[in-house]
């Protein structure tokens, strides 16, 4: 898909949104720049970039500055920061943005990083207001933070993707942009690891000696190396876990005992690193061969690098030396083989990928969870969802198994303006589910708003974890029309829950979602027909109407059971789902067409319509 077709592509996604929204009652919103915005920071989350991010929409001046934030993010472990600011046009052909707009944007974001953590911002915000806790937690841990971003996002073209960084109270902040170029690279080719150009002659001072192999017959080449400790500290340090293949597995913790035995090698023994590890074993899409210091053949760089087994030793080694200074990594040789992809087919690809993961880990064992895109559950869902069109017989929802399958789609069958136009009307971009889409609708029906609010992947290996199970367990069910009607039903309800529940609140939507779709499903569940949430594609008014007597309630519950804490870090806690659980509601509304007919004492508790 060409560049200028792709942006097209997502201003559709936009209006779609926008318009799905407004039937749900959202009159006068959302605003086209916050749909555009949550799209790009869902997007750096589900592919590592970023953590669980949050809309929260700040425009105002304090003293001469202008201050500006469209969104948030911070990492679990409060050492990444990340905050973000769009400067959306909607513009329908493609445009470029000056850098002298870029630039201010991310000045006007910084100068709102500075007024948080001078604890100016705090004197003129009122404490009701939904963005005072995200101040205050921002100027009580920046302290400690390792790591502060700010990404401008915008809708055109940058010229350049990333600035100098500013030094703000003792810590560097990086600068960097998302345009529409850096987007269509990651959504439309399905490959944001492209974007990782690893070095070797910048890192290591030299290219990397190596043995290499090539074979144009087996879909990859071949190269056995060693790398220096602190090479691969210095790529943690600039990457994280971008590096680590996003379906196998996050750096676990250092309380493990692989990874303690890891650092008491580099402490006591670092010469003997290189003959006690394992190794690591990283794939790349492409890789730049020059002669080595002592003239063999050597890895001066590779591009789309990801570390598909090793991100426990990787890390480990980072952590290490943070912790400890005092370790010396120059004695530190890691052991690595790296697996230099041939092949076009994204599909293939994946699932070579995957098949190394499962087959290269000898250190800690990856669970047949962690290898999601193969997993016969999800093979056999995007083969039903293939067949299984909508009431009207026109139109069909799309299960999205493989990274970027919707956009390569319709590059391939949409080859003239007018196959692309039927194909679009056939599977609405609105219709796209992703796999941590689905774990997020399930999860939320199954009366896990906790788990789900602990952002895309953790809820998605939760979601992988309960799958598969001792391996008797649903992962051997493998799902049928019937089903795949049904989930198409929640995510339905998903979707519009999401849009009653936007324009009503200025931030934490996500966890409002997450939670009054538990709660529709604790106390309605029993009673709610999916399957005619299924034939009318939509919920009823009455329905509609419910969802948003509830969702206000379910808001005020959060906020007055966090007891002044972030509602999105109180909404990942058991305690908040039993709080809001056991709240008391207005009793439901009359003449839901959804809701079966049920006896008064079937299900006590329950308020019957």
């Amino acid at each position: 898909m060409e560049l200028s077709e792709f942006l097209r592509d997502i201003q559709g996604r936009v209006r779609a949104e926008i318009e799905e929204r407004v039937a749900d009652g959202g009159s006068g919103y959302p605003h086209a720049e916050s749909v555009f915005t949550e799209i790009v920071m869902q997007h750096m989350a589900d592919i590592g970039m970023t953590y669980n991010p949050e809309i929260c929409h700040v425009s105002m001046k304090a003293g001469n500055s202008r201050l500006r934030l469209s969104g948030w993010s911070l990492s679990e472990d409060g050492e990444q920061l990340d905050l973000f600011v769009s400067l959306y046009s909607g513009e329908q052909e493609l445009a470029s943005v000056p850098d002298s707009d870029t630039v201010q944007a991310g000045k006007h974001c910084l100068n709102f990083l500075t007024a948080c953590v001078d604890g100016k911002l705090l004197k003129q915000i009122d404490a009701s207001n939904e963005a005072y806790a995200l101040i205050l937690s921002i100027r009580d841990a920046y302290a400690t933070l390792d790591q502060v971003r700010v990404f401008v996002l915008t809708d055109r073209h940058a010229r350049s993707k990333n600035f100098a960084s500013k030094e703000i109270s003792g810590k560097l902040v990086r600068l960097e942009v998302m345009d529409i170029e850096r987007l269509h690279r990651h959504l439309a080719e399905g490959k944001p690891r492209d974007e990782l150009v690893v070095n070797f002659e910048d890192v290591c001072g030299s290219p990397l000696p190596c043995v290499y192999m090539e074979d144009e017959t087996s879909g990859y080449d071949y190269a056995l190396t060693a790398i220096p400790g602190e090479a691969l500290r210095l790529l943690y340090e600039r990457f994280s876990t971008r590096l680590l293949e996003a379906n196998v597995r996050s750096f676990l913790n250092t309380t493990n005992k692989v990874n303690k035995g890891i650092r008491e090698t580099l402490q006591r023994q670092p010469e003997r690193f290189l003959a006690y590890n394992n190794g690591i074993v990283l794939v790349a899409d492409e890789a730049g061969m020059r002669p080595s210091v002592d003239g063999a053949p050597g890895i001066a760089w590779l591009k789309g690098m990801q570390i598909v087994n090793g991100g426990q030793t990787t890390a480990s080694i980072y952590f290490a030396k943070r912790r400890n200074p005092d370790i010396d990594l120059s004695r530190v040789r890691v052991p690595a083989k790296v697996i230099v992809l041939r092949s076009q087919d994204g599909t293939a690809e994946e699932t070579l990928v995957s098949d190394i993961s499962r087959y290269a880990n000898s250190q800690t064992a990856v669970k047949v969870s962690d290898l999601s895109a193969n997993q016969p559950f999800h093979v056999e869902l995007e083969k039903v969802s293939q067949s299984v069109y909508c009431p009207d017989g026109t139109k069909r929802w799309f299960y999205e198994r493989a990274s970027g399958s919707y956009t390569t789609l319709l590059s391939l069958k949409g080859r003239t303006p007018a196959q692309l136009r039927k194909l679009k009307d056939e599977i609405p971009s609105t219709h796209r589910i992703t796999k941590t889409d689905l774990a997020k609708y399930l999860n939320a029906w199954e009366q896990l708003p906790h788990i789900v609010s602990k952002g895309s992947q953790k809820n998605f290996n939760d979601f992988m974890d309960a799958l598969v199970g001792d391996g008797s367990g649903p992962a051997d069910e493998l799902p049928d029309a019937n089903q795949w009607k049904r989930m198409v039903a929640k995510t339905i309800l998903f979707k519009r829950v999401s849009g009653i529940v936007r324009p009503k609140f200025l931030s934490f939507q996500a966890n409002v979602a997450a939670y009054l779709v538990s709660l529709i499903a604790h106390r309605l569940g029993d009673r709610l027909n999916l399957d005619r949430i299924w034939q009318q594609q939509d919920l009823s008014p009455r329905l509609k109407e419910q969802v948003g007597i509830w969702a206000v309630e379910v808001n005020k519950v959060l906020h007055e059971s966090a007891n002044g804490r972030m509602v999105s870090e109180w909404a990942k806690k058991q305690e908040c789902w039993e709080a809001v659980r056991k709240a008391t509601y207005s009793p439901v509304v009359t003449g839901i067409p959804e809701l079966k007919a049920m006896r008064l004492e079937a299900t006590p508790g329950v308020d019957v319509a």
